[in-house]
């Protein structure tokens, strides 16, 4: 993610902040420009110090601060771009719901941060059946009832509220055997498979996504049954980002593209910083994180993110805390990546050169030479 500043004050802000620490000015997100601004109350409307001349509404869910987002003045929309995709949100009369909407707010803000950048489509389904939506809902008090499971079906995203709470998440964490559980994480991984049906799906690129991930055809239900029950594959990391990866491929493709925003996020926070590696040792750890990622070849991404989270883990083992970064990338996981990267640009406003499409697609014949194709299901 970029920095921000206070226009008024020069202070430097987070992407979170509702009001300046240092000057007090009111704050605001300009989505268009992707740019936090310091904001003036004008007649009844805001003026954004970043961009004076224009006036701007806050987003209706303002009044809850759980957003902070800005919309033109002469916008008919109530909602911000973030929040108009909201079908559900939490029942608020219900103690401890306001601020876990907050939490589960600013994770999705901060995965639209990404869809804004890369220019992906995301209609609502008041523009389009096929749009997508949110639903944020909590688990029946009544225990014989079914719980609500965080999940993706036609364009509608699932979340269960109690992923809000930090030790309902941890414990979930623990029992799955996740490494890594955060709600701006499960964003990005259903958020995928609201993209595979947008990017892949019926498409001539999916038998290049069976090549690399396996047949999604192979029947969903009894593959998660199968996981469940018996564990993935002794040699899973081998070959997927996670061992629920290798659950079926459409999970395998949700972790992967989940992933792939993970590092395209955490490079342009990096960029921003300034951020080089010199090692005192290991060559191979040198890097410049001096490109944005949203524009960059997925060869560049991956040369610099293997040396900085390398450095990131050793500076969370100094600190006696687990890796930040509790992952691996072997070259079957690159090339996954690559596909993701390849399906993004293709409908982005930054399409690969021509160079970069070819040698994506000759590591994708040189796989499909290696494994062969995948079985198709019975």
């Amino acid at each position: 993610m970029k920095l921000f500043e206070c226009q008024n004050c020069k202070q430097p802000l987070y992407f979170e902040h509702m009001r300046c620490e240092s000057c007090g000015l009111r704050l605001g997100y300009l989505p268009e420009q992707a740019m936090v601004t310091a904001l003036e109350e004008v007649e009844g409307l805001w003026r954004a110090l970043a961009t004076p001349t224009a006036r701007f509404r806050l987003c209706a869910n303002a009044r809850y601060d759980v957003c902070n987002w800005l919309i033109p003045s002469d916008d008919p929309e109530e909602f911000c771009a973030a929040c108009r995709h909201n079908r559900t949100i939490p029942d608020l009369s219900v103690a401890d719901n306001l601020q876990h909407w907050r939490k589960i707010e600013l994770a999705k803000r901060r995965l639209f941060y990404t869809l804004l950048r890369l220019q992906l489509p995301h209609a609502t389904k008041n523009e389009d059946p096929n749009g997508l939506a949110f639903d944020f809902v909590a688990s029946p008090l009544d225990a014989t009832a079914a719980p609500i499971m965080t999940g993706h079906t036609g364009g509608l995203i699932t979340l269960n509220v109690a992923e809000a709470d930090d030790i309902e998440r941890e414990r979930q964490r623990k029992s799955m055997g996740e490494p890594y559980r955060t709600l701006v994480g499960h964003f990005r991984h259903e958020i995928a498979h609201f993209y595979w049906d947008q990017l892949v799906a019926g498409r001539p690129v999916l038998d290049d996504f069976r090549r690399l991930f396996g047949d999604e055809r192979v029947d969903y239900g009894e593959a998660l049954k199968r996981h469940y029950a018996e564990g993935p594959a002794p040699d899973w990391a081998d070959h997927f980002i996670t061992a629920y990866a290798s659950a079926h491929p459409w999970e395998d493709f949700a972790e992967t593209w989940a992933h792939y925003f993970h590092m395209v996020d955490t490079l342009e926070t990096a960029f921003a910083f300034g951020l080089r590696l010199r090692p005192k040792v290991g060559t191979d750890l040198t890097a410049a994180i001096d490109f944005d990622p949203h524009v960059s070849g997925i060869d560049r991404i991956i040369d610099a993110w293997l040396p900085l989270t390398f450095a990131v883990n050793s500076i969370n083992r100094s600190m006696g805390q687990p890796d930040l970064y509790p992952f691996a990338l072997p070259p079957e996981v690159i090339l996954k990546l690559a596909f993701v990267h390849e399906q993004i640009h293709a409908v982005g406003p930054y399409p690969s050169t021509n160079a970069e499409l070819d040698a994506l697609r000759a590591i994708l014949a040189g796989l499909k030479r290696a494994v062969g194709s995948p079985a198709p299901p019975e």
